[in-house]
C-alpha cells in the first residue's frame, strides 16, 4: 500500500507540474454554449456552469492543494520542532509554558478554530495557509517534544553535554536528528490533512476565491447542480479523495520502514 499511495503521491505532483501541456484548455476558458455538458472524448471530464473545462481546472486545482499542503507542513514543522525540543530539553517552566499553549489550541477542534482565523484575517489563501500553520504545529511540537526527553538521556548527548558543548550545538547535531524519522511519517500525513482542510475551508467559501481553481470551490459551485450534471461535484470529489489517500498510504508505509517495532507488531 505504501508502493500504491507513493504511486498516487508522484502521479499527482506530476500531473500538476505538466498539467498546462496536457490540456489545451485554460482553466479559466469559457464555452458557454457547452455549459453542463458531461464527459466527452474532448472534454474529459466535462464542463462546469460557466463552460470551463473541468479536467483543466482538477489539474490547475491539484497544484493549489500540494502548494498549500508543502508550505503549511514546512512552516507549521518548522515551528513545531523548535518550540517541542526547547520545551522536551529543558523541562521545568519552559515546558510548562509550551505544554500549557498547546492545551489550549487542541481543547478547540481544528477545523473550528481554523474557519473562525480565516473569518477574521479574511477569505484568502495566504489566510488559509497562516490559519492551518498556526493549528498544524502543535502535533509536531508534541510529537519532538516527547522524542526529545527520551533523547536527552541518551548516553552520547550525555556525553557532549560533559565535554562541554554548546546547547546549541547538542539540539541541532545530537537531540533533533533522532526526531527526524517520526517527523517525516507526521508531515507525510499532515500534508493529506492539510489539503483536506485548505478544500474544506475553500467549499465553505473561506480559502481560495474564484475564479482562482480549487477542489474545494469546484465542489461548492457543484452543489446546485447535483441531479443533472454530477460530474461537476464527482471528479474533484474523486481527485481529493484519492490523493488524500495516497498520503495516507505512504505516511503508513513510512511508519513501518522507520519504525521496526510498529512493523513487527502488524
Amino acid at each position: 500500500m505504501a508502493r500504491v499511495g507513493a504511486g498516487i503521491v508522484i502521479l499527482a505532483v506530476v500531473l500538476a507540474l505538466v498539467g498546462p501541456f496536457v490540456t489545451p484548455y485554460d482553466p479559466a476558458g469559457q464555452e458557454l454554449p457547452l455549459r453542463l455538458a458531461g464527459p466527452t472524448g474532448t472534454h474529459l471530464f466535462g464542463l462546469d456552469e460557466l463552460g470551463r473545462d473541468i479536467f483543466a481546472r482538477v489539474l490547475a486545482g491539484a497544484r493549489i492543494s500540494l502548494l498549500v499542503g508543502l508550505v503549511v507542513v514546512s512552516v507549521s514543522a518548522t515551528i513545531g520542532i523548535f518550540l517541542g525540543a526547547i520545551a522536551g530539553y529543558f523541562g521545568g517552566r519552559v515546558d510548562e509554558s509550551i505544554s500549557r499553549v498547546m492545551d489550549i489550541l487542541l481543547a478547540f477542534p481544528g477545523l473550528l478554530l481554523a474557519i473562525a482565523l480565516v473569518a477574521v484575517l479574511g477569505p484568502s489563501l495566504t489566510n488559509v495557509v497562516i490559519a492551518l500553520s498556526l493549528i498544524g504545529w502543535v502535533g509536531y511540537a508534541r510529537l519532538v517534544r516527547g522524542q526529545v526527553l527520551r533523547a536527552r538521556e541518551l548516553e552520547f548527548v550525555q556525553a557532549a553535554r560533559a565535554l562541554g558543548a554548546r546547547t546549541s550545538r547538542i539540539l541541532l547535531r545530537h537531540v533533533i536528528p533522532t526526531t527526524l524519522p517520526a517527523v517525516t511519517v507526521q508531515a507525510t500525513l499532515g500534508m493529506g490533512a492539510a489539503i483536506l482542510a485548505e478544500a474544506a475551508l475553500s467549499f465553505l467559501g473561506l480559502g481560495v476565491q474564484p475564479p482562482t481553481p480549487s477542489w474545494g470551490t469546484m465542489l461548492n459551485g457543484g452543489r446546485a447542480h447535483l441531479l443533472d450534471a454530477p460530474h461537476l461535484t464527482i471528479f474533484p470529489g474523486i481527485a481529493i479523495a484519492v490523493l488524500v489517500l495516497g498520503f495516507n498510504f505512504l505516511g503508513d508505509g513510512l511508519r513501518d520502514a522507520l519504525d521496526p517495532a510498529t512493523s513487527q507488531r502488524r
